[in-house]
């Protein structure tokens, strides 16, 4: 085997390698509602809190293994976006919380099914980036569906739009910051464990915590951290070995197998009200992913 032909097989291997990756912590996501089973019982807040305090102490472990501990102390100039990034991550685990716990997976899949035209809207907002007309088609499709929404059934399914703006919005913020992704998760972490830990104390004071009650709720409020912090170390491993374009298509895996969860598991209905907000957002993501293949295979013919 020539030098060449040994330089194609191992980008194909570590392509292997990043599909691998990939469609574990895709699959993985999409089975998260799940995990709330055991824990239902467990007001959302408490939750979230045992989640930030878990994935900080697993993600400084993890970079402190790594010998990359330094990287928790974030350079000045980053502290503000870091600061909005930890909100926008934490607002959005609680609202996926909140939804999963009150039967709304529906929601949550819808939400993440709407996410990718939520980070291009926000791209051409913030960024002044520009799109093409197929992306500004899918756009237009994804909103008409919403507004229909609201004037049939008179209901915003904010639930849905919470979910994709705030991690649209965390996208865009972590995409301008030049910082290891499992650092930064470990910093907005870090910002967030002093609130988490006061909300415990102060649960515990009132008597209103569950954490101590039995052991299987205990467990399963510690493993929030590996929920947190596993998916995200293989989508890592991912992206470094995967196009874009890969990568964005194999994120729609996740909101299917919730979809299929919440529909056939929980038994949760997809009525007439749904079925218009999804059907519109299935057109419109395909033709977003259309334009997206469309872009790849142009750039390698050239």
């Amino acid at each position: 085997m020539n030098p060449e032909e040994q330089k194609e097989s191992l980008d194909l291997l570590e392509k292997k390698k990043g599909l691998y990756f990939a469609l574990t912590a895709v699959v993985f996501w999409g089975l998260v509602p799940l995990y709330y089973l055991p824990i239902d019982h467990v007001p959302p807040l408490e939750i979230l809190s045992h989640r930030i305090i878990w994935a900080a102490i697993l993600l400084v472990l993890i970079l402190l293994i790594r010998k990359k501990a330094h990287l928790v102390i974030p350079k000045p100039s980053q502290i503000p976006k870091l600061l909005a990034s930890s909100i926008l991550i934490a607002m959005n685990w609680l609202v996926f919380t909140f939804a999963v716990i009150n039967d709304n997976i529906t929601e949550t899949a819808l939400g993440y099914f709407i996410n990718p035209i939520v980070s291009v809207f926000l791209g051409l907002v913030f960024l002044k980036e520009s799109l093409g007309r197929m992306q500004w088609l899918a756009v237009l499709i994804a909103g008409l569906g919403i507004s229909l929404q609201l004037l049939i059934f008179g209901k915003v399914p904010w639930i849905s739009l919470s979910l994709a703006f705030s991690f649209g919005l965390y996208g865009l913020i972590r995409k301008t910051l030049s910082i290891d992704p499992i650092a930064g998760l470990a910093v907005e972490t870090l910002f967030a464990l002093p609130f988490a830990l006061a909300f415990i104390i102060w649960s515990g004071t009132l008597g209103d915590l569950r954490f101590g009650i039995d052991r299987t709720t205990d467990v399963f409020l510690c493993f929030g951290g590996i929920v947190t912090v596993f998916p995200l170390l293989f989508f890592t491993a991912a992206v470094s070995r995967l196009n874009l374009t890969t990568i964005g298509m194999l994120q729609y895996i996740a909101p299917t197998i919730s979809l299929l969860i919440a529909i056939f598991f929980f038994l949760e209905p997809f009525n007439l009200e749904r079925g218009v907000a999804f059907g519109f957002i299935w057109i419109a993501l395909t033709v977003f992913s259309l334009d997206a293949l469309r872009k790849r295979n142009k750039q390698e013919n050239i």
